[in-house]
């Protein structure tokens, strides 16, 4: 497993756990020899436990030597990281080093997994980097096998998939392939066979169908907020229609994270590079970008303008279970806030550390919920953590000197949030104005 980032990570300790020998490969000795002691680089839940038995169990090992682990292995993963480009298209630099440091040291036939998502085209370009590189006489297939993983439930996620997708063109790849997910057939877990351009093509078409999912509940709530709807209850009746589905139609401040803003923004610019627009695919990701604004509208409108006032944040993450910040609303919140002259407390279970480390912006940071609320404005909910989701009010108004709460995940309702003295805002479930 070439690369022991989020995907690499959670794969290669997964993969052992199934039964199979794993050398998990990265070009950083620290975060190797912190795995080496059982330090996990990542917060995921149940993925140190993972990485522990297997690596006590001498399935699962740690090292900065791609040699000796791709001239042993049957099968190398490639799970390196491919960053988001200011034009939205992906950074594949890291991938295809790893592709020509897989072919220098290539002997026995191979399969070269790509495990990262990239854009259509990635894996024949790296079929075609190795072919380049490799020995005369080393044979290897090269196949394309898209991670569906969540943050936050990954290990379950790739224990129990829905489905697992390959791109493979030759019976020798498909039969090794079938090797290494063999634990899964016991689950009947559905096997999806295509070429190498459909399977990259499934995971950036799946991410999309999401994000463009999430972002029409959010305009369906920004109209319901026009006509004095409730999107609770339109999403409800929406969800029984099983053409529809009720997942995903949870209105709010929208996505983030490392996977559906970078797959979406890669998606329309490769159908750009392609002379065509994606105009359905496009105004999902202008939606999903004009959200924070929306929050920001709210807090300042129920505060009465932020100069000089407190805000509250209590949630860092882009969603629960998580430490990362990628593309957390929360990160743009903070700047905007600091810009119009407020003053912002935070508080994360998990995610204050890396916002620290990651961010440095000049805010408080609270011990608690009801820390961070002291002398505070305005509460505003932007994580769904679950112990967010039954907070003391009483408490909270206590603390606090103004009594706004703008709830950005519609985890309360209106009602009972106003019953106990509070200005609320969510989203789609205001009055018509």
């Amino acid at each position: 497993m070439i690369g022991t980032g989020y995907v690499g990570l959670v794969s290669g300790a997964c993969l052992a756990d199934f039964g199979h020998d794993v050398t998990c490969v990265d070009i950083d000795p620290k975060r190797i020899d912190a795995l080496k002691r059982g330090v996990i680089p990542i917060y995921e839940p149940g993925l140190k436990d993972v990485v522990v038995k297997n690596v006590e169990g001498e399935r699962l090992q740690f090292t900065i030597e791609v040699g000796p682990a791709v001239r042993e292995a049957e099968l190398v993963f490639i799970a390196v990281g491919t960053p988001p480009q200011e034009d939205g298209g992906s950074d594949l630099t890291y991938m295809f080093a790893a592709a020509r440091d897989i072919a220098k040291h290539l002997q026995e036939y191979t399969v070269v997994v790509q495990k990262s998502t990239a854009p259509v085209g990635t894996a024949r370009e790296i079929a075609r980097i190795i072919a380049a590189a490799k020995p005369k006489s080393a044979e290897f297939d090269v196949v394309s096998n898209p991670e569906f993983l969540r943050e936050g439930s990954a290990v379950g996620d790739f224990m129990r998939p829905d489905r697992v997708v390959v791109g493979a063109e030759t019976e020798r790849s498909r039969q090794l392939m079938k090797q290494v997910y063999r634990p899964l057939y016991l689950l009947e877990t559905p096997m999806v066979w295509t070429s190498l351009e459909s399977a990259e093509m499934i995971k950036y078409a799946s991410n999309a169908f999401l994000a463009t999912k999430i972002s029409f509940i959010n305009e369906m709530a920004r109209i319901c907020e026009l006509v004095g709807a409730n999107v609770d209850e339109v999403a409800r009746g929406m969800g029984f229609d099983g053409r529809i589905g009720k997942k995903f139609l949870h209105a709010g401040i929208g996505y983030g994270g490392s996977c559906l803003p970078k797959d979406v923004a890669s998606l329309i610019h490769v159908a750009r590079s392609r002379d065509y627009d994606a105009p359905l695919v496009s105004a999902a990701h202008a939606v999903n970008r004009d959200l924070v604004d929306r929050a920001m509208e709210k807090i300042a409108r129920t505060t009465g303008g932020l100069n000089g006032k407190v805000i509250a944040l209590l949630g860092l993450a882009f969603k629960p279970n998580t430490d990362d910040l990628r593309e957390a609303p929360v990160v743009r919140m903070v700047d905007e806030l600091l810009q119009a002259g407020a003053r912002v407390r935070v508080f994360d279970p998990v995610a204050m550390e890396n916002f620290r480390n990651q961010v440095k912006a000049p805010v408080e940071y609270g011990k608690n919920a009801y820390d961070a609320a002291s002398g505070a404005d305005a509460i505003v909910l932007v994580t769904e953590w679950n112990e967010f989701r039954e907070l003391d009010f009483e408490r909270l108004k206590s603390r606090m000197r103004g009594n706004v709460f703008v709830d950005c995940r519609n985890v309360y309702t209106p009602s009972r949030v106003e019953a106990e003295g509070f200005v609320y805002e969510s989203f789609g479930r205001g009055k018509a104005r």
